[in-house]
């Protein structure tokens, strides 16, 4: 599929069958018209869904959080190489453009969070918010689910991390900075390129990078601990912006900084090389060498241990140069943050009775 045909402002240029798909489709041109019409201008739909359960946890070792919470399913900022694709499979939805134009609101996110939190023997730790979908996508300003959990975890206390790419961040500085001056949340922009038009092409809804180091500096200035990622790091596309973005977002007030490698599990594979045919047919292959050369010879390696950073010489010199760089800009590079657990009180769960006083 070439560039011109892809759907507007989307990052897949269709809708490939997930792999628990018992049916698959194929398009034939039918004859009627000399040349492709072109692609479709799909629609962002969002399905309210009521959640029995919000937090979900990991045992990963390569991850510096047990927990999280996702308000939304899909994300409509459109990452071609967003590794959270595959998690639409499981609704019988594609991983391509049903991801970013199918999505689901929790809309009893915070109702749920607080009764998941008074829970007795609940352990308080940090829970971490943009491990999967961004809390910060377009449709958040609609729904404001993730103000809804920040507001529940103030309330009781309880410490939080938020990752995103979308400058809307900045609408929540209210509740944000007063709970930084507790020790309560931490703060990090994805930032994966300083070229507005690879960014339009890569993660066309996302905010673009100069909003992203403007959002940064905001938070930074009302006193937000705010670090910046350079993730996904995809060689010969962006590796060479890793110096100037490590720069560029010190200079806006980020303290930390970290590095993801490009992560192409299950459908998020043959996504991105769709979009690299698309975008990029001249450097495809030599972007995928490059990223086999990282993974033992595959499109991913899903080891833990391994699938952060990669393996092999390529991977190995990109991650010199970031330590090297961070190391020159003055930034902590640590796993995680420490926040303050001690001031978490447990919510308590509403009476039938109500409250009288």
């Amino acid at each position: 599929m070439m560039a011109s045909n892809l759907p507007k402002g989307r990052g897949a240029g269709g809708n490939r069958e997930g792999r628990f798909a018992v049916t698959t489709r194929h398009a034939e041109h039918d004859g009627w018209a000399d040349e492709d019409p072109g692609a479709p201008d799909p629609r962002t739909v969002v399905a309210e869904e009521r959640a029995r359960s919000v937090i979900s946890r990991n045992q990963s070792p390569d991850v510096p959080f047990d927990r999280s919470v996702n308000a939304y399913r899909g994300c409509e900022h459109g990452c071609s190489y967003c590794f959270a694709r595959p998690s639409h499979a499981y609704l019988d939805l594609s991983p391509g453009l049903d991801f970013e134009t199918r999505l689901f609101a929790k809309t009893n996110v915070a109702e749920v969070l607080r009764g998941e939190l008074a829970k007795p023997g609940y352990a308080c730790a940090p829970i971490a918010m943009g491990t999967n979908t961004d809390p910060y996508q377009p449709i958040e300003r609609r729904f404001r689910l993730t103000r809804a959990i920040i507001e529940v975890l103030a309330d009781c206390g309880h410490p939080f991390t938020l990752l995103t790419k979308n400058a809307l961040i900045e609408r929540d500085l209210d509740l944000l900075a007063p709970l930084a001056q507790r020790n309560l949340v931490s703060v990090a922009l994805s930032v994966t390129t300083l070229d507005n038009r690879l960014s339009a092409k890569l993660e066309p809804r996302a905010s673009a990078p100069h909003r992203r180091l403007q959002a940064i500096r905001r938070l930074s200035e009302a006193g937000i601990p705010t670090g910046v990622m350079f993730a996904p790091v995809i060689p010969a596309v962006n590796d060479a912006e890793l110096e100037s973005v490590l720069t560029a977002a010190r200079e806006a007030g980020a303290s930390r900084a970290g590095m993801v490698l490009l992560r192409l599990p299950h459908e998020v594979g043959p996504i991105f090389r769709d979009w690299l045919d698309a975008h990029l047919p001249e450097r495809a292959a030599h972007v995928m060498s490059l990223v086999r050369q990282a993974r033992g010879g595959r499109d991913y390696d899903a080891s833990f241990g391994q699938r952060q950073a990669g393996t092999g010489a390529w991977a190995q010199l990109v991650g010199q140069r970031f330590d090297l760089a961070a190391r020159k800009l003055g930034f902590t590079t640590k796993r995680g943050f420490t926040l303050d657990c001690s001031q978490f009180v447990p919510p308590r769960k509403p009476g039938p009775q109500g409250e009288l006083f």
